[in-house]
């Protein structure tokens, strides 16, 4: 069970044309400590917050009601979404972007997001990076973060093991990847952009111009995710 301390943010408002949340956004702090990422994130001068804070030791703060509007996304888009900050919530992991995510606030975590994913009926597949929606802009929470462990966990996706099974002939790899990857959710962006996001999640190892194995990989993901299928309001 996961408990949550008091809500404390001011930086908060309603969600914009009664959006409901259907995404979950990821970021890291990338400040000193937890508390001072939470004296930022409760600064109205700052103007920024997210609904949840979970510290190094897994120690969960609740800043923003999930019901109301945090200033966590900016400028991005995932799908057909475009005001992100109106159909998500947005949780801040206190690290300084280079670091391991410790064992305890990854296990806290998953319990954020269990209970997030429940209420809102929010799928695997709409757990996000900040730098998936804002490609080029955003690299949190990075490529130290443990991705796969989610989706082993049924609490984001990941690329099939041998995704270029059942794959059709594709001829131009720069065309096949930037289709399936907005195809995915990603929004438009120059393709280096767009590689960078892709690789920072699922291929964090790579280097290099874009090949075919991230194509594939993103053909595979487009196949078994495409984004805002069968969501109303998208």
């Amino acid at each position: 069970m996961v408990r949550y301390n008091e809500f404390a943010s001011p930086n908060c408002g309603p969600r914009r044309g009664g959006a409901l949340p259907d995404l979950i956004v990821l970021h890291h702090t990338a400040m000193a400590s937890a508390e001072a990422a939470c004296a930022r994130l409760c600064d109205p001068a700052a103007e920024v917050s997210a609904h949840y804070l979970i510290s190094e030791a897994g120690a969960v703060q609740a800043l923003v009601p999930e019901e109301l509007r945090a200033w966590h996304a900016g400028a991005g888009g995932w799908g057909a979404v475009t005001d992100v900050n109106s159909r998500s919530i947005g949780i801040e992991l206190a690290n300084c972007g280079t670091e391991p995510f410790p064992e305890p606030q990854m296990a806290a975590l998953e319990g954020v997001l269990a209970d997030v994913m429940r209420r809102w009926s929010i799928p695997a597949a709409r757990v996000i990076a900040h730098s998936d929606m804002a490609p080029g802009r955003k690299c949190d929470p990075g490529a130290r973060f443990d991705w796969r462990r989610l989706a082993l966990a049924g609490l984001a996706v990941w690329p099939e093991s041998n995704p270029d099974a059942a794959m059709e002939d594709e001829t131009d790899t720069v065309a096949s990847f930037d289709a399936a990857a907005r195809a995915f959710g990603y929004p438009a962006a120059e393709t280096a952009a767009l590689l960078a996001a892709f690789r920072l999640r699922f291929r964090p190892w790579a280097r290099g111009p874009l090949d075919e194995a991230d194509a594939a990989l993103a053909r595979n993901l487009a196949r078994r995710f495409p984004v805002d299928a069968g969501r109303a309001g998208a």
